[in-house]
């Protein structure tokens, strides 16, 4: 018979209320709580427990499912997926991604600042107008050559980052070797004509766009972890999005 679990649902939360289901129940696989091939309890029963629409349970199921973490059988029903196909992923990370792919990204810090002021950015990182802000801006290259100016905005707590680690580790390795897990992105991308600084540091033709994303970062608790706001090179970086039906 499947487990019933305990989740906290926190609906006054940014986070929407499948991803708290899903980070719950995958740190319940990962912890040993749930183990593989364990029976998953089914979404009704779930949705009726949690008190939420079966859409949104079964969203967090999906994403579960497309992490590795459990699987759906015909006549089975869900389970929990053998170890050897668990795969998880948090939010994307440009270095991360490199080296998936096989490159060897290299960054230089052009800026960094622990007193950077912009009341609308400290908002979006839930703090108070005039908090001085962590600011940090780099070059992200790769084998084929530049690849990104990355600009990130963080809470003063930031403040002991050292130029040194930036310009080594990703920003989220940083991030979580402090125990933080941004889990949960708003993501804004489109394009546009890209800076003279921009075009210079990422070797653009006068006529060429860049692609740019913004994007507000949260742990799984709802609290804010960072704002960036990113450029590509249009030939060097995609981004992919997986689109689910509700």
């Amino acid at each position: 018979m499947a487990q019933q679990l305990p989740v906290h649902i926190d609906r006054n939360s940014p986070v929407p209320l499948y991803h708290q289901v899903a980070e719950q129940l995958a740190e319940a696989i990962d912890t040993g709580v749930l183990k593989p091939g364990d029976a998953f309890e089914n979404e009704l029963s779930m949705a009726e427990r949690l008190n939420l629409s079966r859409p949104t349970v079964r969203r967090a199921i999906i994403e579960l499912v497309s992490r590795g973490l459990l699987v759906r059988r015909r006549g089975i029903g869900t389970t929990v997926a053998n170890e050897v196909v668990h795969r998880r992923y948090g939010l994307p990370s440009l270095y991360d991604d490199l080296k998936r792919e096989g490159q060897n990204p290299r960054t230089e810090v052009l800026q960094f600042s622990t007193a950077y002021q912009d009341d609308h950015i400290a908002e979006q990182l839930g703090l108070e107008p005039g908090t001085p802000l962590v600011f940090v801006e780099r070059l992200r290259t790769a084998d084929e050559g530049p690849v990104a100016v990355l600009r990130n905005w963080l809470s003063p707590e930031w403040a002991d980052l050292e130029v040194e680690e930036l310009a080594i580790y990703g920003l989220y390795t940083l991030i979580r070797a402090r125990n933080i897990v941004p889990a949960v992105g708003y993501q804004h991308i489109a394009a546009r004509h890209p800076s003279e600084a921009e075009r210079r540091l990422l070797k653009l033709q006068d006529t060429d766009p860049v692609l740019t994303m913004t994007r507000r970062a949260y742990d799984p608790s709802g609290q804010p972890v960072e704002y960036g706001d990113h450029c590509y090179h249009w030939q060097r970086y995609a981004i992919d999005i997986t689109a689910y039906s509700s």
